[in-house]
């Protein structure tokens, strides 16, 4: 394994430590109490040291874990292996809308999030949730592209997919709603239909 792959790995196992300490954190939320980083963690059955390194406060768990229940509302179509391209990058499209348009309807709390991370008064760590949506997206070209360039296209397209997205099309650039999706969208489909062509992928590789 490569140390790319490697580290891509890691990536995937801090994200699934973290899905499951937002688990707990919603399940004894929704019971009524306002557990500590502690009861989750015990919850979850992950170590309160681990834990500690994902959320050093409570309400900073709390937070992430109503957001990361509104990104269950991301579903991802199936795409048979082997597909065409042409399929895979209808099917990124569809997604990298859908978060968009997430990202777009609750801006107020990512904004709260992205700043929380960017202030140094929080030793929160981000999510990686669109790491795996993308994955799964992108699943059917990976047999097809070497390792390294599947593995950066993930990398590249998850610049534009969250908060950050859009604090630069509607911040800096000063970009409308509509206007704003419309670039994510084109930035997408350029980025994957470049990689494509350079690699020369086609629906029988």
């Amino acid at each position: 394994m490569s140390s790319q792959e490697k580290s891509f790995e890691r990536i995937n196992q801090k994200r699934r430590t973290r899905a499951e300490l937002l688990r707990a954190a919603r399940e004894l939320t929704e019971r009524g109490g306002q557990p500590s980083v502690a009861e989750v963690a015990d919850h979850a059955g992950i170590s309160r040291a681990t834990a500690y390194r994902y959320f050093s406060a409570p309400e900073e768990m709390i937070r992430e874990a109503v957001l990361d229940a509104v990104a269950t509302s991301i579903r991802i179509e199936p795409v048979a292996p082997g597909a065409d391209p042409q399929a895979v990058g209808d099917q990124l499209k569809v997604l990298i809308g859908r978060i968009f348009d997430m990202v777009s309807e609750n801006e107020p709390m990512f904004r709260a999030l992205l700043a929380s991370t960017v202030t140094g008064d929080s030793k929160v760590k981000r999510g990686a949730r669109r790491i795996g949506w993308l994955t799964e997206a992108l699943e059917p070209l990976r047999s097809r592209l070497p390792a390294e360039d599947f593995q950066r296209l993930i990398y590249g397209l998850s610049l534009l997919t969250g908060i950050e997205t859009l604090v630069v099309l509607r911040d800096v650039c000063g970009l409308d709603a509509q206007e704003a999706r419309d670039t994510t969208l084109w930035a997408a489909k350029t980025m994957l239909a470049g990689l494509i062509t350079a690699k020369g992928v086609s629906a029988d590789t």
